[in-house]
């Protein structure tokens, strides 16, 4: 049912990738959005990179993830983008996952698991679901430390924040 690969050798590239979409999960925590970074690379080139922006942009669809591969779009004047990989460092979301299927993408790397969230397999397995018209390959757990390390500071600064405001 399903071609998630969690377990996949980790290369050079991956982490190169990676790490570039770490960069940008870092602005979009700068910026008071969750830190969520990717990256999206055709013949290792990027070709568009977005952080999540859905508070600054009132848009609910502005997860990382769309807004690299609408870069991508742009870039390559098409909405299918065959051959390209998307870097994330988070599990893509039901809706990311939908995305990725509209745009044919030839494969997606994320780092942190989402345990609520997740579609590549940790809560639902969108990305590898046989009913689907296109199942990208799927490879997890890229960098998972640093990227899950992230999440749960700046959740953990949220919380603090919450936890000593007087209303």
């Amino acid at each position: 049912m399903t071609n998630i690969k969690k377990d996949l050798h980790i290369t050079a590239n991956d982490e190169y990738w990676m790490r570039r979409a770490l960069v940008l999960a870092n602005l979009a925590q700068r910026a008071g959005e969750i830190p969520v970074g990717a990256v999206l690379v055709k013949d290792n080139r990027e070709i568009g990179a977005g952080w999540n922006r859905p508070i600054g942009e009132n848009d609910p669809t502005a997860h990382a993830e769309v807004v690299a591969l609408r870069a991508g779009a742009t870039a390559l004047g098409n909405y299918r983008l065959p051959g390209t990989w998307l870097y994330v460092t988070i599990e893509p979301c039901a809706m990311c996952a939908g995305a990725i299927i509209q745009a044919r993408l030839a494969g997606v790397v994320f780092g942190a698991t989402d345990p609520r969230a997740g579609a590549a397999g940790s809560v639902f397995h969108i990305l590898g679901s046989d009913v689907l018209n296109h199942r990208p390959l799927c490879k997890g757990n890229v960098l998972a430390e640093e990227a899950g390390s992230l999440l749960r500071r700046f959740f953990a600064a949220r919380r603090h924040i919450l936890s000593t405001a007087e209303f």
